[in-house]
């Protein structure tokens, strides 16, 4: 049958298993969008309040599900408002695939209006991308870029299509099913049989884990090949949710504000495992100090992670699940007694660290802080701390909801604390760091998933995005948002307070916004809290309501995120305390 371009794009996006897609129309894919509105009954659109909000929520859409997120857009300003969200899903490994419109073919290359070469600007942050001028080609592109976007370690694909591709005319043959990935590798039995020896024959094994465990569906591997061998656990912060957060064997988050336990268990191994993780400078520190105690096993499905920032005395190349599956099959399974005892000083040690630093900031009274104080009024006995706002949340929340960040120190307090239990249920920004990207993927995960969602934001962060207010609310997507109110940009007021001399140069943000009243001007409720008997009133509101509800948190403003590597240290450095 012969159909226009802009129905070729739904009905492969259909065939393709695209049940939801995100964006926001304009003129070059108004075309596109009638098609959407004709099919509407048989694939949903969210409409965002901002191109980068759907990129986001199509982020969130994937990480929640394991399904490739897709987002539209137009354009010019469209299409590179898109950037910062492809960007996100490029360093965190999500599969995107993004569909922008464009200028007829022949007007590209001549500034027109709303012209704007996308496949150029989105090179560096794509796996692939494809502009196609022949409308013939069309629905195999869409093909392949879902292909790509799921294939080894998964990423973003970009097809930009001009507007008289959607409107020209062909034959269209539909596919029985979706596009296949392509073949995973699969470690070389060799290798793998030399890390079986290696961990034989060591006395004190770390397992460090990634993302990769999470997009590889290696979970249940990971924990038999751990309990095993009798290894700790950490990750970093893109591992977190592959492991049960209780699992006796898993220490946390390792690095620069990782668990204090998992980062010095991590240093005094003699054998570090890596699973799907790629070393980030955020998880090593000093690169130089970072391996000097131990040997590494590497085993990650993009092979140009390997060696790339830490050389490993062994680089596995292949699929995490099949090389963890031949793996448990060769090691001995054994008892480490010795390390074992050494695990629980550390985590001994941890707690005693915690409670000590604690101490010293109740202590304190924000005598010294420059910034406006809205918890001026309540005793610091009193006042909420970012670890009991999480524990609080928690205990109203689902056991298996989707928890979702933007990025800051309450991102850092969250992976710490959160009691996460089952994969996919944390989503984050973890290698591009974008603060505003919490709403858009906390509105795009409720959608995948057909529940409440939680979102942990800063007021800095929050200010990022919080257009999106409108689209939760006009939508009534069960997001419950928590804001850390600290009146300031935390993270690095926390940095130029022990690196600057406190010089807080445009980190005090001086704002008078009344979040409560701004989420009810939006069509939501809200809730302000400085107590944990205010913030157990409103939780309970906000979890029972299944409607947007904004919770505003006022803390210090010097609470800090501990422990911590100083920017270039290393475990030598770690700072668990401030006094």
């Amino acid at each position: 049958m012969k159909i226009s371009g802009a129905k070729i794009v739904v009905e492969t996006l259909i065939e393709q298993g695209a049940d939801t897609v995100f964006g926001y129309p304009g003129g070059q894919v108004i075309n596109l969008f009638d098609e959407l509105y004709l099919n509407s009954d048989r694939i949903k659109h969210v409409l965002t309040a901002h191109e980068q909000g759907a990129a986001h929520a199509a982020d969130g859409y994937a990480r929640a599900t394991g399904k490739t997120g897709v987002v539209i857009a137009t354009s010019g300003p469209g299409a590179t408002n898109l950037v910062t969200g492809i960007a996100t899903a490029y360093l965190d490994s999500v599969p995107l695939v993004a569909i922008t419109g464009n200028v007829p073919c022949s007007l590209i290359g001549r500034d027109s209006f709303q012209e704007v070469d996308i496949v150029s600007i989105t090179m560096p942050v794509t796996k692939h991308n494809f502009i196609v001028k022949d409308i013939t080609e069309l629905a195999d592109t869409l093909r392949t870029a879902f292909r790509i976007a799921k294939s080894g370690r998964p990423g973003p694909v970009l097809v930009d299509i001009p507007k008289d591709v959607q409107t020209a005319v062909t034959e269209f043959e539909p596919k029985a099913a979706p596009a296949i990935p392509y073949p995973l590798t699969l470690a070389s039995e060799e290798k793998l049989r030399r890390a079986a020896e290696m961990i034989n024959a060591c006395q004190r094994p770390y397992i460090y884990f990634g993302g990769g465990i999470i997009s590889g569906k290696a979970s249940k591997e990971l924990i038999a090949f751990a309990e095993k061998i009798d290894a700790p656990m950490g990750c970093s912060l893109m591992g977190l949710s592959a492991v049960p957060y209780d699992h006796p064997k898993f220490l946390g988050m390792q690095g620069m504000h990782g668990h204090y336990a998992s980062s010095m268990a991590e240093d005094e191994a003699d054998l570090v495992i890596a699973l799907g993780a790629r070393f980030s400078d955020r998880a090593t520190g000093n690169k130089q100090r970072f391996a000097k105690n131990f040997k590494i096993i590497h085993i990650e499905i993009d092979n140009a992670e390997i060696h790339k920032n830490i050389p490993a005395q062994l680089g596995i190349n292949g699929d995490i699940c099949d090389a963890l599956d031949r793996l448990i099959e060769m090691v001995d399974e054994r008892k480490n007694p010795q390390w074992e005892a050494r695990i629980q000083q550390l985590r001994d040690e941890e707690k005693l660290r915690r409670e000590r630093a604690d101490s010293i900031h109740r202590e304190k009274n924000c005598e010294s802080c420059t910034a406006p104080c809205d918890n001026a009024g309540t005793p610091a006995q009193e006042r909420l701390t970012p670890y009991e706002i999480i524990d609080t949340i928690s205990r109203h929340a689902d056991e298996d909801a989707v928890v979702v960040t933007d990025v800051g120190q309450h991102q850092m307090w969250t992976a710490q604390r959160y009691p996460l239990k089952k994969p996919r249920t944390f989503l984050t920004s973890g290698g591009l760091g974008t603060m505003g990207y919490g709403l858009g993927a906390a509105i795009g995960a409720s959608a995948a998933v057909g529940k409440q969602t939680i979102l942990f934001t800063g007021d800095g962060s929050f200010g990022m995005n919080l257009n999106e207010l409108a689209t939760a609310v006009s939508r009534n997507t069960p997001v419950v948002i928590v804001i850390m109110n600290n009146g300031v940009l935390g993270m690095v007021r926390q940095w130029q307070t022990l690196f600057f001399e406190k010089h807080y140069s445009n980190t005090t943000l001086n704002r008078s916004t009344d979040f409560v009243k701004l989420a009810e001007a939006f069509g939501a409720q809200g809730a302000r809290c400085s107590t944990v008997g205010e913030l157990e009133a409103a939780a309970e509101k906000a979890f029972s309501l299944k409607k947007p509800f904004v919770i505003d948190c006022i803390i210090d403003c010097d609470e800090f995120v501990l422990p911590m590597l100083p920017p270039g240290g290393s475990i030598d450095n770690i700072i668990t305390e401030i006094k």
